[in-house]
């Protein structure tokens, strides 16, 4: 079965490129959207959909990987237009009711969350899909199963098209430019040893691409996979070692920042790309993720 026409948007999250993706798939019944962004985002995607020949009401059908702000922010505003909207059932009553993820999101960002991430608002419960490992959902002549993803949040789908994967956060973030991936093991619910199981999942499903959100098609699939498990067991050891050498979470944060841009420049990774990085996955998120876990699993 051949791949649908699939369009990479580029958020131009806070002015960046190649930071945050939405992705448009063309399907018998009009556009599918995978991930909308935050609200931050939501006219760039609309102008993009534009140039696509595109309204905001052609998309019938709206999918997340998860409910994190850079994914799926804005979308209770798709919602509200029309749109049947499908995501992980254990976050679709932070859709409906986004309160306490609002709350949340508040105590990291504090005075930031408006400029990064807009007016959040809530779905209506009927647009509302929530979906279990290995639902299908049809959409004309196209067919997405969703795949329980959990890792960077317990409440992460995978979305399977034919033989392609849009995999939000669960593969990684690598960006155009480089063959370079980062770890977004950001709190609370980063879970090394579930991350594990859903990359091995990922490698058993022989996709040909990947689509993460973070940014754009990845072909090498076995390869970057392989990479990417290796780097979630360096990453995890990496700051369990700046902990038993006794340094505070803001020193941890500094060295692994350093780490992570010493690793880019062996990839040969551009500074303008490596900022790319760091405005789609900052260094400071992973740390306290992955802090946090540690402490849990190990008492560290």
């Amino acid at each position: 079965m051949s791949t649908p026409t699939i369009h990479t948007i580029d958020l131009k999250f806070q002015g960046i490129t190649n930071a945050i993706a939405s992705y448009v798939i063309e399907s018998s019944e009009g556009p599918v959207l995978v991930e909308t962004g935050p609200m931050s985002t939501k006219d760039q995607l609309v102008a993009e959909l534009g140039r696509l020949g595109y309204q905001p009401t052609d998309v019938r059908h709206v999918f997340v990987t998860h409910i994190h702000l850079d994914h799926a922010g804005a979308l209770g505003w798709w919602a509200s237009q029309g749109s049947n909207v499908y995501v992980h059932f254990i976050g679709a009553p932070h859709v409906i009711d986004p309160s306490k993820l609002l709350a949340s999101a508040l105590r990291v960002f504090g005075d930031s969350m408006q400029s990064l991430w807009g007016e959040v608002l809530p779905a209506p419960d009927e647009r509302v899909t929530p979906l279990s490992d290995g639902d299908r959902v049809r959409v004309g002549d196209l067919e997405f199963v969703a795949i329980d993803s959990p890792g960077h949040a317990v409440h992460h789908m995978v979305y399977r098209l034919n033989d392609v994967a849009f995999t939000g956060d669960a593969a990684g973030v690598r960006l155009p430019g480089a063959r370079f991936i980062d770890l977004p093991a950001v709190p609370p619910e980063f879970d090394q040893t579930a991350w594990f199981d859903t990359i091995e999942r990922m490698r058993a499903e022989k996709f040909s691409a990947l689509y993460p959100t973070h940014f754009a098609r990845v072909d090498d699939v076995e390869e970057h996979l392989r990479d990417f498990c290796t780097l979630l067991e360096e990453q995890v050891d990496l700051v369990s070692s700046f902990v038993r050498d006794g340094l505070e979470r803001d020193d941890v944060v500094e060295r692994y920042r350093a780490a992570n841009r010493d690793r880019s420049l062996r990839a040969n990774v551009e500074g303008v790309v490596f900022q790319g990085y760091e405005a789609a996955n900052p260094s400071y998120m992973s740390v306290d993720g992955i802090l946090r876990f540690l402490k849990k699993t190990k008492g560290a």
